[in-house]
């Protein structure tokens, strides 16, 4: 039999779930990552010293925040989190459990990167907003935003890459995804073929996304 007859079809049903929950866990923490990790990083930006909307404690307090969560090693993370797991989607096991560290880790990786962006924002920009009179609302979507959007992309393209590999340790808590197919279908089994098939499919994902976003941001790009 061929390779594919060997092991592809073999374990067809399983590896397309697995691809499925890391798609899964990936989209709800890029999800996250956006409609919470953006904000908090332009807050981080706002609130910093020297910024339009200055506010020292504000800054220190999510700044320490932030810095705690990319501290952990996230293996960790998911352990130390499992109580609060519990109580948020009523088990600590699964796909959906184990998307919830993914999506704290999520969050806090890319508000810090969403904020080292727009730290890259020209100061004339940021005066030329003053000077207009723009609100709070104007000055984060007309100007910061604005130039600051291919390297938000960048950082975005980044965290993703990250969550796809952190979604390989989520097999702790039965989180399943590629990662953990390939370790309890082809490492435990002693099926190296397979294993080294899971890991050629991850590669291509990878290739694919950091391919993707730097296209977009080489579109977005102004300069």
């Amino acid at each position: 039999m061929n390779f594919y007859e060997t092991y592809v079809a073999k374990y067809e049903s399983e590896m397309w779930e697995a691809i499925g929950q890391t798609f899964f866990m990936v989209g709800l923490s890029l999800a996250a990552a956006i409609l919470i990790g953006l904000p908090l990083g332009t807050l981080l930006y706002l609130t910093r010293k020297g910024q339009r909307y200055e506010n020292r404690v504000l800054f220190a307090i999510l700044d320490v925040v932030v810095n705690i969560v990319r501290s952990f090693p996230f293996l960790l993370l998911v352990v130390f989190m499992i109580p609060l797991t519990r109580m948020i989607v009523g088990t600590a096991l699964g796909t959906v459990a184990a998307s919830i560290p993914l999506s704290v880790v999520a969050i806090a990786t890319y508000s810090r990167l969403a904020e080292q962006s727009l730290l890259e924002v020209p100061r004339g920009v940021v005066e030329a907003a003053s000077s207009m009179g723009a609100t709070l609302f104007q000055f984060i979507y007309k100007f910061l935003y604005v130039e600051a959007r291919s390297g938000l992309v960048r950082g975005l393209t980044m965290s993703t890459i990250s969550f796809i590999s952190y979604s390989t340790v989520v097999g702790v808590v039965g989180g399943g995804g590629i990662g953990d197919f390939a370790i309890r279908y082809g490492y435990q089994r002693y099926e190296t073929e397979l294993m080294v098939f899971t890991i050629a499919i991850m590669i291509i994902l990878v290739q694919l996304i950091q391919f993707g976003g730097n296209l977009l941001a080489r579109k977005l790009d102004k300069r």
